[in-house]
């Protein structure tokens, strides 16, 4: 198995849209160069946040082959290889092409609702089907089940291509005590922009990020500056983006981001249904908070 460094910040990469909603491949070529060019430390390729279960086979496959070919190793790519059918997964895993990806991220199976012992048999079998780093993904808010720390300690010690977990529960003193008992080769990666700077003060290694989509120079020095132990200069950075935080989400992700990265002439501001853009008044919001943070828009 490989290393994988995965201090800092990686980029939840989102896909761009056409106003007839297919997807603009140019623009995400834009996107990925925008995000080598400020600072980005990896990738994380079809995840929640680039409307993953909207996409064709097809789509995807033709976005990790731009994506890796663009990167060219430069950076590490983690990608989203998850769902509530761990034979489908399994399968995946064993039998589909990886050239060019550096790690998979795998979510917590949702929908199912599986009991702890289910989850860690889940993960089990992903960790047995694949000789790829593995970062577990605990989102609670969208599985609707919690990893507890209990299992993602049980896990990470099992299994040695386990390498990280990405932590997106809210839950601090859960993140805590995974931090707190972890094994010296295991990582916690912070699943939430607005609670990066405190998770890493407890000792996670960065951040999967979203608003590094359209900010990666500003929120990349911040984990730098935090990870370095600057706590101060990294809290400033950190209280900046405060409000943005609140407004990224209220409207569902990516909704929030997708509106940012279209004031700055990025993309089309276009999402797959279920998914609808901002509301016009959250869209005013970000549009205020931006101009106060000199971003052209």
């Amino acid at each position: 198995m490989a290393d994988i460094n995965l201090k800092g910040m990686g980029v939840a990469l989102i896909t761009p849209f056409k106003e007839d909603e297919s997807v603009d491949y140019e623009a995400l070529d834009r996107l990925v160069d925008y995000q080598l060019q400020n600072g980005t430390d990896y990738f994380v390729v079809l995840g929640t946040t680039a409307e993953t279960p909207t996409l064709t086979e097809e789509e995807k496959q033709k976005i990790i082959d731009l994506v890796v070919t663009k990167v060219r190793g430069r950076v590490p790519i983690v990608l989203g290889v998850g769902g509530n059918c761990t034979r489908v997964i399994v399968d995946k895993l064993k039998h589909d092409n990886f050239e060019g990806i550096n790690a998979i991220l795998s979510v917590v199976p949702y929908y199912n609702k599986p009991s702890q012992e289910g989850i860690y048999q889940h993960y089990k079998a992903i960790a047995e089907a694949t000789k790829l780093p593995l970062i577990l993904y605990n989102v609670p808010g969208r599985t609707g089940v919690n990893m507890m720390a209990e299992t993602t300690l049980r896990i990470a010690r099992d299994f040695k291509n386990v390498v990280a977990v990405k932590e997106a529960s809210g839950n601090i003193t859960q993140m805590d005590d995974i931090i707190k008992n972890k094994p010296a080769d295991f990582n916690v990666i912070s699943g939430d922009d607005g609670i990066t700077f405190p998770l890493i003060t407890l000792g996670a290694i960065g951040v999967i990020s979203v608003i590094g989509n359209a900010f990666p120079k500003e929120f990349s020095r911040m984990v730098r500056l935090a990870l370095a132990g600057d706590y101060e200069s990294a809290r400033t950075i950190h209280h900046r983006f405060t409000e943005l935080f609140n407004l990224l989400f209220i409207d569902g992700n990516p909704a929030g981001v997708k509106s940012m990265l279209s004031m700055m002439g990025l993309i089309e501001n276009k999402l797959r249904l279920p998914l609808v853009p901002t509301r016009i008044v959250t869209y005013e919001k970000i549009r205020n908070v931006l101009q106060q943070l000199n971003i052209k828009c």
